[in-house]
């Protein structure tokens, strides 16, 4: 009998185990989720919006009007790097502080309103990401916690590989009030070996640095 005890016991704890495997399946899914949700919400906490903060494409902006609502408006910066306004129309967004398009958004409004007051939040942040292409170990966006320069984004992107044409580097930026994008050229031995740190630019939210192929054959 006590033989018999053991083999239904034992049968009812196998029986029970897949259940007890699931829950255990599904506790530590939960804690996954719950770690990535905390990671993530924390990388966003991290992006302290200060006033030299550079505004990028897909920000969302809080733009007040002093004493007009009509012109008063939460707008998402466009993939192009612009905003629209009443009145004013499209405006450029990107690469300024949030002083800066409130100064330039103010400029504009002053020819159809005497003495505009214009105030800018940035109410989230999300852009602040750079992007590494061509030869480097890890080309990717590069999401940045800080002001970062030609130089730190190539660490951060792995460093050059051999067949890097280090010397002709690339920086695409938006450009102003519609012009064309700006094209911004640097060398690294320049900027290492020389007296050429002015070239080791501080990159804004939406660049594109490019590090060209030696490979590459340029055909006119």
């Amino acid at each position: 009998m006590i033989f018999l005890a053991l083999i239904v016991c034992g049968y009812v704890e196998y029986a029970m185990a897949p259940g007890l495997l699931q829950a255990q399946s599904v506790n530590a899914g939960t804690t996954v989720t719950a770690a990535s949700q905390a990671v993530e919400k924390a990388d966003k906490a991290s992006l302290i919006v200060t006033q030299e903060y550079w505004i990028g494409p897909e920000d969302v902006l809080d733009i007040t009007v002093w004493r007009n609502a009509d012109l008063s408006k939460q707008v998402l910066v466009r993939p192009d790097g612009r905003v629209s306004l009443p009145l004013i129309g499209d405006i450029t967004a990107v690469g300024k502080t949030a002083a800066e398009l409130a100064e330039a958004i103010s400029a504009k409004l002053k020819e159809f309103k005497e003495n505009p007051q214009v105030s800018i939040v940035v109410k989230e942040v999300n852009s602040y990401a750079i992007y590494v292409l061509g030869e480097v170990a890890r080309p990717a966006k590069y999401p940045l916690k800080s002001k970062t320069t030609i130089l730190q984004a190539i660490t951060l992107a792995g460093g050059f590989l051999p067949t890097a044409a280090r010397n002709k580097l690339v920086v695409f930026r938006f450009g102003e009030n519609g012009e064309r994008d700006v094209k911004i050229r640097a060398s690294y031995d320049d900027i290492v070996l020389r007296d050429g740190g002015g070239q080791n630019i501080t990159l804004k939210p939406g660049d594109t640095l490019v590090v060209p192929s030696e490979n590459m054959v340029l055909i006119p």
